[in-house]
């Protein structure tokens, strides 16, 4: 019955959506397709770019616009990868499974890295999925020793896994845990279920109680940092260190919160979890300062809005966590949370946003904000927003399938 119900929903769903378009716009559907389209093309142009570049990812543009590239060890380099498996899925085309292939295997040695938590970044945006749409027994061993690796930096004193080791920057903190580190959560969730292992299902768990218990307000937004004392287990600090303030909003921690409650409750269907994810969705969606075209400002409480920048990293998060919450949610707010992901791909779609063909480095999407305190990729475009933004694409048109 509840099977039925759900189906029922999402067919009301989707013909409310489609209905929502007016008779001016574009219908939703063919802006996805135009996008993916665009998407396919400037992925191409990357890829060609980097080819004889060994071992090199995309990052971002420098300020003169050329193509700043990474290795495998920092924590975007696992992105570029999944929009190849992305597109791949849509496209169904062998030489995008090549390129995936092969962009793929510059992040393997990564499985075995315990000194940070983007493991989960890195390899299950790369090689999760990658298996899932290939069943590839290679890319299975490498997501074991992933979550495993990640295992190693959680505390049970602490209930959580550490974000950054000490480095010259941060030796304020004893034990610093970012809410970024929500996301990272699903390759344990995810290794937990296919390798019937209950020691990273209840690490996965731990750090998100901790995490709803130390990090966010009353209101549900989340702070940036909270550094635990060692000895105790309790937060000592609550700081912020890519937002404005430590009481700020910084716009990507939000959304990284809402995803990562989202993908909490479709493992685990635990009701607090899903609580979380409407309740942090309620406070990006109502705030006074989120702009009509719902691209949010880099912080919600940045001093300068409305000249502040815009964030489309932290828009496309929200709106690939909003696609998906939609699904759990009663129908009303189904339909609101589709309406705004509606809205923010086609904010996103425009010439504002979205690169013509041939532009912007290979990237997709422009105007994303990397680190604003440190004036560190501001106003460029990042291969984390374009990974966001074509999931979020795929998940839509999943939808109105």
């Amino acid at each position: 019955m509840k099977l039925f119900i759900r189906t029922l929903t999402a067919i009301m769903l989707t013909s409310i959506v489609a209905c929502s378009t007016s008779k001016h716009q574009i219908p939703i559907g063919e802006v996805i397709d135009k996008d993916l389209d665009i998407a396919l093309h400037q992925s191409i142009i990357m890829a060609n770019q980097l080819a004889d570049k060994e071992n090199r990812l995309p990052q971002t543009l420098d300020k003169n616009g050329h193509l700043r590239t990474c290795n495998s060890s920092w924590w975007v380099s696992g992105f570029y990868p999944g929009v190849l498996w992305y597109l791949y899925e849509n496209f169904n085309a062998d030489s995008i499974k090549k390129q995936a292939e092969i962009f793929t295997a510059r992040v393997e040695d990564q499985q075995y890295t315990t000194d940070n938590h983007d493991v989960g970044f890195m390899i299950f945006c790369s090689f999760g999925n990658g298996y899932r749409l290939t069943q590839r027994e290679d890319y299975l061993s490498v997501i074991k020793n992933a979550a495993n690796s990640l295992s190693t930096r959680f505390n049970p004193t602490i209930g959580c896994i550490r974000s950054w080791d000490y480095a010259s920057w941060n030796k304020q903190w004893q034990y610093p845990v970012i809410i970024d580190n929500m996301m990272n959560l699903e390759l344990l969730l995810w290794s937990a279920d296919k390798f019937n292992n209950d020691t990273l299902k209840h690490i996965a768990i731990t750090h998100a109680d901790s995490t709803i218990s130390h990090h966010f307000r009353n209101d549900y937004s989340s702070y940036h940092v909270i550094s635990y004392d060692t000895i105790t287990g309790l937060p000592e600090l609550k700081h912020t260190a890519q937002g404005y303030s430590h009481e700020s909003a910084w716009a990507r921690g939000q959304g990284w919160g809402l995803y990562g409650y989202t993908m909490m409750y479709r493992f685990t269907k635990d009701q607090k979890y899903l609580d979380q994810a409407i309740n942090i969705a309620n406070f990006i969606l109502n705030h006074p300062n989120l702009p009509e075209d719902k691209i949010p400002y880099w912080d919600f409480n940045a001093p300068d809005i409305p000249n502040a920048k815009r964030d489309a990293s932290a828009a496309a998060i929200i709106c690939s966590a909003l696609i998906e919450l939609s699904n759990y949610v009663n129908t009303n707010d189904s339909v609101r949370f589709m309406q705004i992901a509606e809205k923010q791909i086609r904010t996103l779609s425009t010439p504002q946003y979205i690169a013509h063909k041939g532009t912007n480095g290979g990237f997709i999407l422009k105007h994303s904000v990397g680190h604003m305190p440190n004036n560190a990729e501001v106003d460029v475009p990042l291969t984390y927003s374009d990974y966001y933004f074509v999931e979020s694409l795929i998940k839509f048109k999943n939808k109105l399938k």
